[in-house]
């Protein structure tokens, strides 16, 4: 005679696994294959490769704003403005543009010294990333900036 309780049994038991009461064989595998591990490799090379050299143009134009909000307050005519720019360009080894590149005008009683530029990074033979940059004293009023 066949016994119910000892079929449900035998049904709902599951052999132990290494203590774990899972079996190893039905659980999925988790992580990288080789290949998958050297694609995303390749990926985060690429774009720590880009970066490096994005990075000199950010230092260049944190240098220009750093110049530009210096020399608004150090002159009064366009040519002492333009003159002190390329001294803190010198300095700073700024070769983007030069004080001939800004636009100068007054509002009101304050000086303000803009510029705009455009930096082309090149990443392989013939691929090239631009980045456009800009700004003014009238963005970042500083110490020097105000009247």
């Amino acid at each position: 005679m066949w016994d119910e309780s000892v079929a449900l049994n035998s049904t709902t038991a599951r052999p132990a696994a290494r203590g774990c009461g899972r079996n190893p064989s039905v659980e999925r595998q988790r992580g990288l294959s080789l290949v998958s591990l050297i694609f995303v490799g390749v990926i985060v090379i690429v774009l720590l490769t880009i970066g490096m050299k994005v990075v000199p143009a950010l230092a260049e134009y944190l240098a220009i704003e750093r110049a530009v909000q210096k020399v608004a307050g150090e002159g009064q005519t366009v040519r002492d403005i333009r003159n002190a720019f390329d001294r803190y360009a010198t300095i700073d080894d700024i070769k983007s543009i030069s004080g001939k590149d800004l636009d100068i005008t007054k509002d009101s009683e304050r000086i303000i010294v803009s510029y705009s530029y455009s930096y082309s990074v090149p990443v392989l033979d013939n691929v090239r990333i631009v980045i456009d940059f800009s700004g003014s004293n009238r963005d970042h009023p500083g110490r020097a900036a105000q009247p």
